[in-house]
């Protein structure tokens, strides 16, 4: 019988008896070759026998190789790919964990999760994977090859299954519901990870710290803390980040992005969760309230931090003095004072501060901010306790009185000062004259004398004072203001010191 040749067809299936003997078909092949024939399920298979052998003769055209084949028809089949099949099926995956496999290639494959092997190595970043095609679509991230794309809203993705499951969001379908809240979700795995929240499953547990977390991927980014991973860095100002989100946030800062908007007020937001927050302003929402003491905030972090004033709670603590805060933010800013830092520099009068709140205060004195007014009186400050002091003159608050004199006070600050003039205190004391002063801001005001200092310049012509007060009553020359007027005359002066001195021809008093 005439034995075709196997190359340029390819419905004619070539094995080698070698691959055969490995799949372990040597009984079966010897009990079928005892028989002299083999039947398959539709047509008998003709082959070259020898009866004295065991197995098939050589083809006359080939001998390097053991071959079976089948006729061009298609109702003809060999036994040996019946044979083939028939052993894949069978095969054990190395005995190792009983499962089956159908194709040799894949046993292979499926071996190396056993071995630990990982034969492909990404020569971008050397990660490694058991397969090719899983390097393959790997190798897409760095490519940034995204070929399949969402036909809905144009979204690109590296994988099938990632457009396949996205394009659900649009479908609106959510087939898998959680029987406990009813959310529904359009993921096996995204219900499966869901569930641990009523169930209280936190299965991945960091070694270092012993913080558990319901899903893996919590788990990898919390480790970098430890780890000190910070593999997301800012090419502008050099700040690195441990969560792209937040990376991808901090960049709205350096391109200036506020894409949430407020639509009642139109501020913006680098951020919805400050937009959220922002919003409760305009609502007067105050949804966590204090169970202590009743005060209620509009945001969690901000009661979180209250509650540490009745708990006694100072967790931060310096470790130069020692002294212990309730938030991390007043010690970051208490240790500015140990540091001698003062990063806030104004560049009118060159005077520094710690904090930028406090800098932003200050340049009102420059550009005449004064944003807290008395609806009363129309009288302005630049602080907002300055208000509240003022306000107290017309509500005639006076709570604080002295023993001595029988002077009241709307501040308790403002008695402890008075008291020192009874008691003679002088504790401010200069060091340069040696002049001593009953207050702390007097000797502030004082050493300007010594240092020469003159901060604040009239924007008009050039001359510059070393009180803020003194260049206030500078510019009613120039803008012609004169506030004080004579209740008697009428007559209006710049300098309530002037008016003083008018009083007293009205009053018959002579100078003296």
């Amino acid at each position: 019988m005439k034995v075709e040749e196997l190359e340029g067809f390819p419905e004619i299936l070539q094995i080698k008896i070698e691959d055969v003997n490995s799949f372990g078909l040597e009984e079966e092949q010897s009990d079928q070759l005892n028989g002299g024939s083999i039947e398959s399920p539709r047509e008998t298979a003709p082959t070259c026998w020898n009866s004295s052998d065991t197995r098939p003769q050589d083809s006359p055209t080939e001998t390097s190789k053991r071959t079976f084949f089948k006729q061009n028809k298609p109702n003809n089949e060999m036994f040996a790919e019946n044979n083939f099949h028939k052993a894949h099926k069978g095969k054990k995956a190395e005995q190792t964990c009983g499962k089956s496999l159908t194709r040799s290639s894949t046993l292979k494959s499926h071996v190396t999760i056993h071995n630990g092997e990982r034969p492909y190595k990404c020569t971008n970043c050397g990660k490694s994977f058991n397969r090719s095609p899983n390097l393959k679509r790997h190798m897409m991230i760095h490519n940034g090859e995204r070929p399949y794309k969402c036909t809905n809203c144009g979204k690109c993705f590296s994988q099938s299954g990632h457009l396949k499951r996205h394009v659900t969001i649009h479908n609106g379908k959510c087939p898998y519901d959680c029987t406990n809240c009813g959310k529904c979700f359009n993921q096996l795995s995204h219900l499966k990870s869901h569930l641990r929240i009523h169930n209280g499953e936190h299965p991945h547990k960091c070694n270092s710290c012993g913080k558990s977390f319901n899903w893996s991927s919590n788990l990898k980014l919390h480790m970098r803390i430890h780890n000190g991973e910070c593999p997301h860095k800012c090419t502008s100002c050099v700040k690195s980040f441990i969560h792209s989100s937040s990376f991808k946030m901090h960049m709205r800062i350096h391109n200036g992005e506020y894409p949430y908007k407020c639509t009642v007020c139109g501020k913006s937001f680098n951020q919805s969760s400050n937009l959220k927050s922002h919003m409760t302003i305009h609502n007067g929402e105050r949804p966590y309230k204090c169970t202590v003491c009743g005060k209620s905030f509009n945001r969690s972090s901000n009661l979180k931090s209250h509650m540490t004033i009745h708990n006694d709670e100072r967790p931060y603590k310096c470790a130069v003095c020692g002294k212990s805060f309730n938030q991390s933010s007043n010690l970051k800013s208490h240790m500015t004072i140990h540091n001698d830092e003062r990063p806030y520099k104004c560049a009118v009068c060159g005077k520094s501060f710690i904090h930028s709140s406090s800098f932003k205060i200050h340049l009102r004195v420059h550009n005449g901010e004064r944003p807290y007014k008395c609806e009363s009186c129309g009288k302005s400050f630049i602080w907002s306790f300055a208000l509240q002091r003022h306000m107290a003159i017309h509500n005639r608050e006076h709570q604080y009185k002295c023993t001595n004199c029988g002077k009241s006070f709307n501040q308790s600050t403002a008695l402890k000062t008075h008291m020192i003039i009874h008691n003679g205190e002088h504790p401010y004391k200069c060091t340069v004259c040696g002049k001593s002063f009953n207050r702390s801001s007097t000797l502030k005001t004082h050493m300007i004398i010594h240092n020469g200092e003159h901060p604040y310049k009239c924007t008009v012509c050039g001359k510059s004072f070393h009180r803020s007060s003194t260049l206030k009553r500078h510019m009613t020359i120039h803008s012609g203001e004169c506030p004080y007027k004579c209740t008697n005359c009428g007559k209006s002066f710049n300098r309530s010191s002037t008016l003083k001195r008018h009083m007293i021809i009205h009053n018959g008093k002579l100078f003296g």
